[in-house]
């Protein structure tokens, strides 16, 4: 922002004249006066502006760079020139000429405040980014980063002083960086001397607190001037472990990938795992390896991405559902499997990195954030700290939707979670034709009201099923499957094309209307996909889609009448599966509670977006860890109504609540209730009742 003119700059002038010069930094708007000969970087940090330094002032490390706007500020009765800021010294010449400044940057560790000032931290470059990338939307995390790196040029040994080369290297960094009281971690102490001779006694130390109550840590120690760190941030679900690599010093992404969780060959979902824990003596054991290998497997992948050295990274910070987070830690979970669902700990934890067998620095620390509840997990957590229900005065639902999903309702003044059991049903296990989402997995499904007739889209390929040239696209990927998304919306389509009833009985009466209605039995299916595989929806698909959806609508329903409110004002699909689901099909479905549609979104991995926030910024682990602690959990196992609204929910949409937002955008069948054998005598004979 710069304003030109010279109105106002006489009384500006006069008024400011008496005083020490006022310097305003943008775009954070924090000001102050400061004596003149202040440096600018001095200056950022008495203020709490997130500069940048690795060298200490030195004029090294480049990582301090701003720009001066120049103009008369009227608004904020500033007038900023150039002339208000001291010319480039040796330093900082020495350094522009060997590593190159933009044009109108400046290093802000060696300019000096000689009036009043309006200095911007740019966000254009690498060195100054804070924007965290994240799946569709950019997020701006201020940075407060637990490691800290600093370089400092330690005194050489003298005989007449006859301090220890460790000693003086923390007394340097207390006089240069203000660091009181460190500790030094142990496997550094026999390597100090090697390195500040290597060094020439100059050194980079990564200084590692967390909590300010907390002694800080020397955590590594390099020869010369170092310029990068890293961290990761890793959600572990029970079907897939996501990973970023990050810069701690720019925040900036670096690297991320992601990887199947290996521990689905010991069991299908979370309670099959506690069951083989239970069976098995080594269960345990080899559950914990299987993960820990996996996290190490992706760290190689995403340091060779990023061109990493992955000893540069110094912070971890993870998410997981409490087994996983259990299994992770070397914890064993079978208390989870079983009422009243202890957790052996719920709250933050941290460790030496090298202490879980993660092979990254041998000083790097590993930071967990606290779980909610035996089946609320770290990554719910995780989520409510990135999405933020608390910190607005709208009724928030949050839902991460997996084998197990997990429920945050609430706003700044009252928050309530719960879990309920949906089992794997949208990952498409117990779907005849269910599989995960994979290329040739159909992923979007469309019925013709009229003629039945589907068309659908398949993960690898553009065109949908009934445009020329799919044929030839499919070929190389074929049409293996039904996954998650396309579960969810083929049978919202056969509700509101009218094949299946309300109470999601299969119509047996339109096989008259379409030969895609097929007999089995004494049930009937839908034919979608009549190929190599046949892909039909059966009447045993449907049952376990409604099993899965009254579950999750039923634990909602039990969170709303906790906070006594009758609807959501806005909602947010968290999770992998969450990012892809069809928000209006998922109303249909009557898998979510009637809202605007507008107001429901996906967020993609919200968990591991809040791992990322707690790595880059320290004070997020306390403003969750405070969070947390004020969450009412909610056991659905332990209330009574859970079972009544649960055979409410398996009604489409429900048997009970209304939908009047969905109405609006969706013109919902007339309500008919069906024989279970879909029809009875004469073939499909049904009951009308009109819409309650």
């Amino acid at each position: 922002m710069r304003f030109d003119g010279t109105a106002g700059t006489e009384n500006t002038m006069s008024e400011t004249a008496s005083k020490d010069p006022l310097v305003l930094f943008m775009p954070s708007g924090k000001r102050g006066r400061f004596p003149i000969g202040t440096p600018v970087l001095e200056a950022a940090r008495k203020l709490g502006v997130y500069v940048e330094s690795v060298c200490g002032g030195r004029a090294t490390c480049g990582r301090c760079q701003i720009e001066v706007q120049e103009g008369n500020f009227a608004k904020h009765k500033i007038v900023s020139s150039l002339e208000h800021i001291s010319e480039k010294g040796p330093k900082e010449e020495r350094y522009e000429k060997v590593r190159g400044l933009p044009e109108g940057r400046r290093l802000s560790c060696s300019a000096l405040i000689l009036g009043d000032l309006v200095v911007d931290v740019p966000q254009d470059t690498v060195i100054n980014a804070q924007v965290v990338r994240k799946a569709a939307t950019d997020r701006v995390i201020e940075r407060n980063a637990a490691v800290q790196l600093c370089y400092v040029e330690v005194d050489e040994p003298d005989m007449h002083k006859p301090l220890g080369d460790l000693d003086r290297l923390k007394a340097m960094l207390e006089k240069d960086w203000g660091w009181k009281d460190l500790l030094i971690a142990p496997h550094l102490i026999p390597q100090a001397q090697s390195i500040l001779r290597k060094g020439n006694w100059g050194v980079t130390a990564a200084i590692h607190r967390d909590m300010d109550s907390s002694r800080p840590f020397i955590v590594g120690l390099w020869p010369g001037l170092k310029n990068e760190a890293y961290g990761i941030a890793c959600d572990i679900g029970s079907t897939t472990i996501a990973m970023h690599l990050v810069s701690l010093l720019s925040g900036r992404i670096v690297g991320s990938s992601g990887t199947s969780n290996p521990q689905i060959r010991f069991g299908e979902d979370l309670m099959s795992r506690v069951s083989y824990v239970m069976m098995n003596p080594d269960g345990r054991e080899a559950m914990t390896k299987a993960v820990r290998e996996a996290v190490n497997g992706l760290i190689g992948k995403v340091c060779g991405e990023g061109e990493v050295d992955r000893h540069d990274i110094l912070d971890m910070v993870f998410v997981a559902n409490p087994i996983m987070h259990h299994l992770f830690l070397g914890i064993d979970p079978t208390e989870l499997g079983q009422a009243p669902f202890a957790l052996a700990v719920s709250g933050a934890l941290q460790y030496w990195a090298h202490e879980l067998d993660i092979e990254v620095n041998r000083g790097a620390r590993l930071y967990t954030l606290p779980c909610i509840a035996g089946h609320v997990g770290a990554d719910a957590a995780g989520a409510t700290l990135a999405e933020g229900p608390y910190r607005q005065d709208r009724m928030m639902l949050l839902v991460d939707v997996g084998t197990n999903a997990e429920i945050v309702l609430g706003n700044r003044n009252r928050i309530v979670a719960a879990s309920s059991p949906t089992g794997p049903a949208f990952e498409g296990a117990e779907i005849s034709s269910g599989q995960r989402a994979a290329p040739g997995a159909i992923e979007r499904v469309r019925i013709d009201p009229v003629t039945l007739e589907p068309r659908f889209r398949v993960i690898g390929v553009e065109k949908w099923s009934d445009e020329e040239g799919f044929a030839e696209q499919a070929a190389s990927v074929g049409v293996t499957g039904i996954c998650g998304s396309a579960i969810i919306e083929v049978v919202a389509e056969m509700y509101l094309a009218g094949i299946i009833s309300e109470d999601g009985v299969v119509d047996g009466s339109m096989a008259e209307k379409s030969p895609r209605i097929l007999q089995t039995g004494r049930t009937y299916s839908y034919l979608l996909h009549d190929g190599e595989p046949r892909i039909t929806v059966t009447q045993n698909d449907i049952r376990a889609i409604q099993l899965a959806k009254s579950a999750l609508y039923a634990g909602i329903k039990l969170l709303m009448e906790k906070q006594g409110v009758e609807h959501v004002d806005t909602i947010r699909f968290a999770g992998a599966f969450g990012s892809f689901i069809d928000p209006k099909y998922a109303m249909v479905l009557g898998l979510i509670p009637d809202c605007n549609l507008d107001e429901v979104k996906a967020v993609g991995n919200a968990a591991g977006t809040g791992a990322l926030m707690a790595l880059l910024n320290r004070d997020h682990r306390r403003e969750i860890e405070s969070t947390v602690a004020r969450i009412e959990k909610i056991e659905t196992a332990l209330e009574p109504h859970f079972q009544q609204l649960f055979v409410n929910a398996m009604a489409m949409p429900n048997k009970v609540d209304a939908f009047p937002e969905l109405a609006k955008v969706v013109a919902l069948p007339e309500r008919k209730v069906l024989s279970d054998d879909g029809g009875g005598e004469g073939g499909g004979r049904r009951r009308r009742r009109s819409r309650e």
